[in-house]
């Protein structure tokens, strides 16, 4: 009889996993997750254990680091270690799966960044050529943003696997999937070319309970869903045309969820049966002493009476405006408080 787990990678779910934590990587990966992502979130829960003070003695003071430098030789670290796990995966499926997320510099979104558009994307595609260099199964994950959109076509021209990130609606899909799509075309071969694309879910259905609050019961609470399905359609049409060795897949992100009412696995449930979740360890958890068995879903729309009801009350313009104001700062103050949290240990640590 098989897991919770195992039940829902049986209907083509490929399960990834929102941390990059050593002890939750060996894990899931024996629960069968087969990919992993990072951020300075994760990287700093990491820190305060106290299980990586002795690399950070040496990046600190032996290696004599500022603090923004020893906080990204850190991450590259634990996520080397974290590809190491994936990297059978990744030959086993012939680079179709098994790839960890390395995030670039979320300080060139903050709103204090003085760099311009065009400066902002040159730094996207300087760093991503630096962060993936000698790297077969990481990811450089770009946000869908206008400075990240205008660095997606050269980054993807390099040779590099992007994974475009802090996508909401379909106008952000559309525009990072085409300069990706561009990008791939003035590669010699399309034989490596991959790409995925993470749509967050449960942060609109946030919204839309702040800001749409006169949907009905049966639409509060399935916006997310439906827009993540509508993206999914929208990707599986875009690339049946185009004959690419490797798959062009949707990951459906954020799929932790933010109502207590709502069971853990909501989400998880919804979209099962095709492309990538990256779901947080302890939706995992539950998940798993959950009993329950997953079956196909993710190519099952509410009816129509509610996509209707969605599609009249929501704006998705206005949707995007407001969570990327807030996805960007979300971005950007962990990575703050990252650099905050190694200034203290290196002062602690000289103690």
């Amino acid at each position: 009889m098989s897991s919770p787990l195992q039940s829902l990678v049986a209907t083509g779910t490929k399960l990834w996993l929102d941390s990059v934590d050593p002890e939750f990587v060996k894990k899931n990966r024996e629960l069968g997750a087969t990919g992993a992502t990072s951020n300075p979130i994760i990287i700093s829960d990491l820190i305060k254990t106290g299980r990586y003070d002795e690399p950070l003695v040496d990046l600190l003071h032996k290696s004599k680091m500022s603090d923004d430098e020893a906080a990204w030789q850190l991450t590259d670290q634990v996520v080397r270690a974290a590809q190491q796990v994936f990297s059978p995966v990744w030959k086993n499926t012939k680079g179709d799966d098994g790839y960890v997320s390395f995030e670039l510099d979320p300080l060139l979104e903050d709103p204090a960044c003085t760099l311009s558009v065009k400066e902002r994307s040159a730094r996207y595609i300087e760093l991503g050529k630096r962060w993936s260099e000698g790297h077969q199964n990481r990811m450089i994950k770009v946000p869908a943003t206008p400075a990240g959109i205008g660095a997606m076509e050269e980054l993807c021209a390099a040779g590099i696997t992007l994974n475009v990130t802090l996508i909401f609606t379909m106008r952000q899909y559309e525009a990072a999937r085409d300069a990706i799509w561009r990008g791939a075309q003035r590669r010699k071969s399309l034989d490596d070319f991959k790409s995925v694309y993470s749509i967050f879910i449960s942060r609109v259905d946030v919204y839309t309970e702040k800001v749409v609050p006169d949907l009905s019961p049966k639409a509060q609470g399935q916006v997310g869903i439906v827009g993540a399905k509508r993206l999914w359609q929208a990707n599986q049409k875009f690339w049946s045309s185009r004959k690419t060795r490797l798959k062009q897949e949707i990951i459906f992100a954020s799929t932790g969820t933010k109502n207590p009412e709502d069971p853990p696995w909501k989400y998880v449930i919804a979209l099962a049966g095709s492309d990538i979740q990256t779901n947080p360890p302890a939706t995992n958890e539950a998940i798993e002493k959950s009993g329950l068995t997953f079956r196909r879903t993710v190519d099952q729309m509410p009816p129509a009476d509610v996509l209707a009801e969605i599609d009249a009350k929501v704006d998705p313009q206005k949707m995007e405006d407001q969570l990327m104001r807030e996805g960007t700062a979300k971005f950007a103050d962990p990575q703050k408080g990252l650099q905050k949290l190694i200034a203290e240990k290196r002062r602690s640590l000289a103690a």
